[in-house]
C-alpha cells in the first residue's frame, strides 16, 4: 500500500498493542494514520478459525465507517478467511442484515445502526476481544453518549479497549476513567493541539463585506481545494448558492440533505470534480478527504475543540495546509483563547486587493500553460493558425489570448473597493464613538440587548449543559415531550458547560417557551431567548 515508515502514532501504538495487554487512550489529529495503528494489530490478533465477532470499531459517521472498513480490507487482502463488515445508518438495513448472515470477525459500525442491530439480535458482542472507539470526541459531539455507553455494556469485561480522539474534553476523560482498565495515554502533540503543519491566519472584515472577503480569498487561491465552514444550515445554503451563482465550482453539505444527495456531493468532492465544499460542522464530522489545501472559517465556531477539528481537515498525512478565519473587529478577541488551546499563533492576513488577485490568477494561468501538453491533433491546424496571426507580434498574440480569459476578471476588479481600508475605517469610527461616550451614560441591561435573529430562525437557550450530561438527542426528546409537537424544527445545537443553545423556527419560538413555563414535565428547566452578540 506504499507504507515505508510508520507515522508518529503508528510508531507508538503498534509496538505497545503487540507487546502489552493494557487499554489505550490515543490522542492524535485526524489524518495521522490511526486506522493502521489499531487495524494492523487487531488483524494479527484475531483468530479466523473462530466463527465469532472478535473486533469492533465504532466511528461517528457513515463516511468514516466505510473508509475504515475499506482500509481494513486492504490490510487483510493476503490473509486467509478474514470477514469484515461495515454497518451504518442511511442505507437499507436489509442489505446489511444479509451481510451479517455470515458472522464477521471484525465489525465496523456507527453507534445508532449498531444499537438497532443488537436489538434485532443480529449482532452478538459477547466475544469481543478488541474494541476501538475512533474519533470519540466527534461521537460525543453528535450526541451518541448514551448509545456508546450501552454498547460498551454489551461487550465482555475482559475485552481490550482503545479510545482514539483528536481532543480531550471532560466527557472523554470520564469514559476512559469509567470503562478503560488502567489505560496508557499515547499522545502525538499536546492535548487539543492543532496539526503542526497547518498555518493559521485571520482576516479582519466588516460583517457587510464578509462574503466579498470570502470571494477575494477564493480568487487569490485559484488552485484551492478546500472546505468553507459555516455555523448554520441556512448560512451554508446561502453561501453555497451565492458562490455557484457567481461561477465558483462549489456545493453545500448540510443536515437537510438526504443520504443520497450527501453521497453525491461527497463523491464529487473526493474526485475533485468539486473544488469548494461549503459545510456545517455537524455535516462535515468524520469526513476523510486528503490533500485539502485550505479550510476557511466563514464564522468562527463557538468552541475551541470544533476549531481544532475544522482546521485538522487540512495538513493531513504530513502535508501542509492553511486555515483562515474571517472575523469582524468585535470578534477578534475570540482568537486568543483558540491560540492558547491549539498551541499555535494566528497571523493576520490582509484581504487581497483586486490587483493582487488578477496578478495571482495570471501567474497561475501561465504556469498551467507551461505544464500542459498540446494534443497532437492540433498540429495539423497550427500552420493555418500561424498564417492567420502572421501580421501580429508575439507580444500582441499573447496579450490578446490573455485578454480572452482575463477581461471579465479585470472588469470585475477595476476600481474595486479596498476591503482592508473599509474595515480600518469601521474600527476608527468605533473607537471614536467609544471615546465620545460619557461615563455617566447608562449601560444597557440584559433586557435591552437585542435578540439574536437569524432570518427564519431565532436562537434560544436552555439551562442545561454538558456538566448536566445534556446532549442534542436529550434536547430534542425533551422538546417533543414538553410541547407534544413534533413539527417544531430545531436547527444548529451548541453545548456549553451550563447551557445548550439552539436555533428554532421563529413562528414556534413563543409556543416553545410558553410550553416550558407551564408544563409539569419541564420542572426546573428554563428556555429563553439568547440576547446580545455572544
Amino acid at each position: 500500500m506504499g507504507f515505508e515508515t510508520p507515522s508518529e502514532i503508528q510508531a507508538e501504538v503498534i509496538p505497545y498493542l503487540l507487546s502489552e495487554s493494557g487499554d489505550v487512550v490515543g490522542l492524535a489529529q485526524t489524518g495521522t494514520g490511526k486506522t493502521a495503528a489499531f487495524g494492523l494489530p487487531m488483524l494479527q490478533m484475531i483468530d479466523t478459525k473462530l466463527d465469532k465477532t472478535q473486533g469492533l470499531i465504532l466511528s461517528p459517521t457513515r463516511e468514516l465507517c466505510v473508509q475504515i472498513a475499506g482500509e481494513m480490507a486492504k490490510y487483510s487482502a493476503n490473509m486467509q478467511g478474514v470477514h469484515i463488515v461495515a454497518v451504518y445508518g442511511g442505507e437499507d438495513i436489509r442489505k446489511q442484515l444479509k451481510a451479517l448472515d455470515r458472522t464477521p470477525h471484525i465489525l465496523v459500525a456507527t453507534p445508532g445502526r449498531l444499537m438497532d442491530l443488537c436489538k434485532r439480535k443480529k449482532v452478538n458482542l459477547n466475544d469481543i476481544r478488541f474494541f476501538v472507539l475512533d474519533e470519540a470526541d466527534e461521537m460525543l459531539n453528535m450526541g451518541f453518549l448514551e448509545d456508546i455507553e450501552s454498547i460498551i455494556e454489551l461487550t465482555p469485561e475482559h475485552r481490550r479497549m482503545l479510545l482514539f480522539s483528536a481532543t480531550m474534553p471532560n466527557e472523554i476523560a470520564r469514559i476512559a476513567h469509567k470503562y478503560l482498565n488502567n489505560p496508557v495515554e499515547i499522545s502525538v502533540g499536546k492535548k487539543n493541539e492543532a496539526a503542526k503543519n497547518v498555518e493559521h491566519y485571520y482576516v479582519l472584515t466588516k460583517q457587510s463585506t464578509r462574503y466579498e472577503a470570502l470571494k477575494r480569498l477564493l480568487d487569490y487561491y485559484p488552485d484551492i481545494y478546500g472546505i468553507v465552514f459555516c455555523r448554520t444550515r441556512q448560512e451554508t445554503k446561502d453561501v453555497a448558492e451565492k458562490l455557484m451563482v457567481d461561477g465558483y465550482n462549489a456545493d453545500a453539505l448540510h443536515g437537510d440533505l438526504s443520504q443520497a444527495q450527501r453521497d453525491t456531493v461527497m463523491n464529487k468532492f473526493r474526485l475533485r470534480a468539486l473544488q469548494i465544499l461549503v459545510a456545517t460542522d455537524v455535516a462535515a464530522r468524520g469526513l476523510d478527504v486528503n490533500d485539502l489545501t485550505h479550510v476557511i472559517h466563514y464564522n468562527l465556531p463557538d468552541d475551541r475543540e470544533t476549531y481544532t477539528h475544522r482546521s485538522g481537515r487540512t495538513g493531513r498525512v504530513n502535508k501542509s495546509g492553511i486555515s483562515i478565519a474571517l472575523v469582524t473587529p468585535r470578534e477578534k478577541n475570540a482568537i486568543k483563547p483558540i491560540e492558547r488551546s491549539i498551541n499555535h499563533p494566528f497571523n493576520q492576513m490582509e484581504i487581497p486587493s483586486g490587483g493582487m488577485v488578477c496578478q495571482k490568477q495570471l501567474y497561475y494561468m501561465v504556469e498551467k500553460m507551461q505544464n500542459i501538453q498540446p494534443d497532437k491533433k492540433l498540429e495539423r491546424l497550427l500552420p493555418d493558425v500561424l498564417e492567420l496571426l502572421k501580421d501580429m507580434s508575439k507580444e500582441e498574440v499573447i496579450s490578446r489570448f490573455i485578454a480572452l480569459k482575463f477581461n471579465p476578471l479585470l472588469e470585475y476588479y477595476h476600481n474595486s473597493t479596498d476591503l482592508n481600508a473599509s474595515v480600518a475605517q469601521e474600527i476608527k469610527e468605533s473607537k471614536s464613538k467609544s471615546r465620545g461616550k460619557g461615563d455617566d451614560e447608562p449601560k444597557k441591561s440584559r433586557r435591552q440587548m437585542r435578540v439574536v435573529d437569524k432570518g427564519d430562525t431565532i436562537r434560544l437557550k436552555i439551562n442545561r449543559g454538558k456538566r448536566d450530561g445534556f446532549e442534542p438527542k436529550r434536547l430534542l426528546g425533551l422538546i417533543n415531550d414538553v410541547t407534544g409537537d413534533r413539527s417544531i424544527k430545531i436547527g444548529d445545537i451548541d453545548l456549553s458547560p451550563k447551557f445548550t443553545f439552539f436555533d428554532v423556527d421563529k413562528r414556534k419560538a413563543a409556543k416553545l417557551i410558553s410550553a416550558f413555563e407551564t408544563s409539569p414535565r419541564a420542572k426546573g428547566v428554563v428556555v429563553a431567548y439568547v440576547k446580545g452578540d455572544r
